[in-house]
């Protein structure tokens, strides 16, 4: 099913919002929730929890709007609310245990094999690291942000962020492998 936009701009559609428009957020909803539920569920494993960050978020959103300045995409804006959501989501399940080391962690397994994986089975060893690593993993490989936005973010160091990434593409690795021993019958 195609959605057909009520509104012919971004613009028109923010003007909408601010005037509190009920047509202006089913549409923001519609346009947009389908992504920002992709951005949640990649922090959180739980359907049900995961939807209701992004409930959240769009509630945010809907809220702060006048703080939008329309110097980057409007999608962006809120896909870091979505983020920013599911971030506080994380620290109120659990207490964060803060990982800091001053070593510096590199990876030299960089050689990556050209067999087919399913994005779904790749989701999945996702949602199976630890919180601390998936939230470094996904805003670092996902999301694209550097290791010093990431310590600005969650308020680790950026050593800290390294070790997390690195422990993550450890355990990601370690899962693989598993994953196609077990489908190669070894």
């Amino acid at each position: 099913m195609k959605v057909i936009p009520l509104f012919n701009n971004q613009q028109q559609l923010i003007k909408k919002l601010l005037q509190n428009d009920r047509s202006a957020q089913k549409e923001l909803f519609t346009l947009f929730a389908p992504k920002m539920m992709g951005v949640c569920r990649q922090y959180i494993k739980d359907l049900q929890f995961a939807e209701e960050v992004m409930l959240n978020g769009f509630l945010k959103a809907m809220t702060h709007l006048k703080s939008f300045e329309n110097k980057g995409s409007f999608e962006g804006w809120i896909r870091r609310i979505m983020i920013n959501e599911c971030i506080s989501f994380l620290r109120q399940q659990k207490p964060q245990l803060l990982i800091d080391d001053n070593r510096y962690f590199e990876d030299k397994t960089e050689h990556q094999e050209q067999e087919a994986f399913e994005i779904s089975d790749l989701q999945q060893l996702v949602d199976n690291l630890p919180n601390d690593f998936k939230l470094v993993f996904n805003l670092f490989a996902i999301e694209g942000l550097s290791h010093k936005d990431i310590s600005n973010t969650l308020k680790i160091s950026e050593q800290a962020s390294r070790l997390r990434l690195f422990k993550a593409r450890t355990q990601l690795k370690e899962e693989y492998s598993r994953l196609k021993n077990a489908t190669n019958g070894k």
